[in-house]
């Protein structure tokens, strides 16, 4: 019983929105930085990149759909590794299995700060690689379904739960969809600083991500101390 309390704890704080929110940012900065100052791929939003694919491949650019298609497939292992990590440390009593995808993100993006902007390809497909491992890895918050590295869905189930509450007047549906409106703000808030960042410290940007990632990490471990289930 012991073991499993503290399995409850540890998943309440990763679906919490104080993770989200860090997480949100980091999301939107990430897009930001590789679509600003990596030839223009999106780190997260793969749909603009398929459409991107295509078009280069019908014009038969083919270095361009090349372009496209690399963060792409990076994206794919990446969810495959959020599993295989999800795989490893399932029965850890140390570390919820989350903060092992957060540290390995947090690496490959420092790592990412380094690569000069001739090797673009390859700097897209580890931030897109580390961004699939967030996606995967955090997918809930207040135990609502979210994603912390794009919007469309957020827009959706929070527009969705607004329009219950007028109907309904349940707060705790209002609640819902200030959650899911909260996250997307903040998405667009480290979208919009992360490109106001890129003209002071270029490249090197992507270390401000690594840092919100590095204080989600840290969050894991206070709330878990702190939000132990009473029994």
């Amino acid at each position: 019983m012991q073991h499993q309390n503290k399995k409850i704890s540890r998943r309440q704080m990763s679906e919490s929105f104080l993770t989200a929110a860090f997480l949100s940012l980091s999301g939107g900065l990430q897009d930001a930085y590789t679509y600003l100052s990596r030839g223009s791929v999106f780190a997260n939003a793969q749909t603009g990149n398929i459409v991107l694919f295509s078009h280069s491949l019908f014009e038969k650019n083919f270095s361009g759909a090349l372009h496209y298609f690399i963060p792409l497939l990076f994206f794919g292992i990446g969810v495959a590794a959020a599993e295989e990590v999800h795989f490893i440390f399932e029965k850890s009593n140390r570390l919820h299995w989350r903060q092992p995808v957060l540290l390995l993100e947090i690496i490959i993006l420092f790592i990412v700060g380094f690569i000069p902007d001739e090797h673009n390809l390859i700097a897209n497909a580890l931030v897109s690689f580390s961004c699939a491992m967030q996606v995967q890895a955090f997918r809930k918050v207040h135990g609502y379904s979210f994603a912390s590295t794009m919007c469309i869905g957020n827009i959706r189930s929070g527009m969705e739960a607004f329009c219950l509450f007028v109907r309904t007047q349940d707060r705790l549906t209002l609640q819902k969809a200030a959650a899911y409106f909260g996250v997307i703000v903040l998405f667009a808030l480290g979208a919009g600083v992360g490109g106001v960042l890129l003209s002071y410290f270029g490249l090197k940007t992507i270390w401000i991500s690594c840092l919100l990632l590095v204080i989600g990490f840290f969050l894991m471990f206070i709330r878990d101390k702190s939000m132990q289930p009473q029994f």
